[in-house]
């Protein structure tokens, strides 16, 4: 997962992963601009749980997201890796759905149920218990406008799987919830350091299905909470320029990033 400035968004992410059924699996954090805040939320965290924690950080010089994902990428020791964000709060089965449904020759698309900025506020506050915000029936019960899907699946997982097979949405590449093998992702050379906000995880994953690897849609049994927050780093030039990119990487098949993960591991 990846962090920037938000120390208390990624306190409330790392409690979700030290609530996951799954206890067999390392954490890796990769903060753009290196920040004593986040630091201290990551060493705290670690200092009371079992689980390895390995921090890589880079100094902050514009938008750095895929140069940090790579970074992120290289230090990971597991040969399967699950992407996240620093302000999505993972379901207590998250790790649990992707190892399980982990396939050769696949990346697994998962879903977000995105929380509002009321909510969001009382969560960041300590007023909320991972416990209630990650339970449809509490949000229902509190509020929330929750769709039935998400009540009807909450003791289903039968069901969740009826609804990954029959949505029309397309399984793509989600960087707040997805999932690959390192071997197919260190051979796509990692996320593209063309990309700015807007896509850059879609690219990966079109890349991925231009090298054999197709997406399957988890959506409703891999599930992340998303903390709310403004987003005023996004504008409709990076938005242009994404789509130039991803419509040529569709349009001629490309399969390997022109910069990506091996210029991280030459620098």
């Amino acid at each position: 997962m990846t962090t920037f400035r938000s120390p208390h968004y990624l306190r409330q992410v790392l409690q979700g992963f030290a609530n996951q059924t799954c206890r067999d699996f390392e954490i890796v954090v990769g903060e753009d601009g290196r920040t004593e805040e986040t630091r201290g939320v990551i060493d705290e965290f670690a200092t009371r749980t079992d689980f390895r924690v390995r921090y890589v950080s880079q100094t902050h010089q514009g938008f750095g997201k895929t140069r940090i994902l790579n970074r992120a990428i290289d230090a990971a020791q597991g040969d399967y890796l699950i992407f996240t964000d620093g302000d999505c709060v993972p379901r207590r089965d998250f790790v649990a759905e992707h190892l399980r449904l982990a396939a050769p020759g696949r990346f697994l698309s998962g879903g977000c149920y995105r929380l509002k900025r009321a909510l969001t506020d009382r969560i960041l506050a300590g007023d909320v218990a991972y416990h209630d915000f990650t339970d449809p029936v509490w949000l229902k019960q509190n509020g929330d406008d929750v769709p039935a899907k998400w009540l009807w699946i909450q003791n289903r997982p039968v069901l969740a799987k009826v609804l990954d097979l029959a949505t029309t949405t397309r399984p793509t590449f989600n960087g707040h919830n997805a999932s690959a093998w390192k071997a197919d992702v260190v051979a796509a050379n990692g996320f593209n350091h063309e990309m700015r906000y807007g896509g850059l995880d879609r690219e990966l994953g079109e890349r991925l299905e231009n090298a054999g690897v197709l997406g399957m849609q988890i959506r409703h049994r891999a599930v992340c909470y998303h903390l709310d927050h403004d987003r005023g780093y996004v504008n409709d030039e990076d938005w242009q320029r994404n789509r130039d990119i991803r419509q040529r990487v569709r349009k001629l098949g490309i399969t390997r990033a022109p910069q990506g993960l091996d210029q991280i591991q030459a620098a």
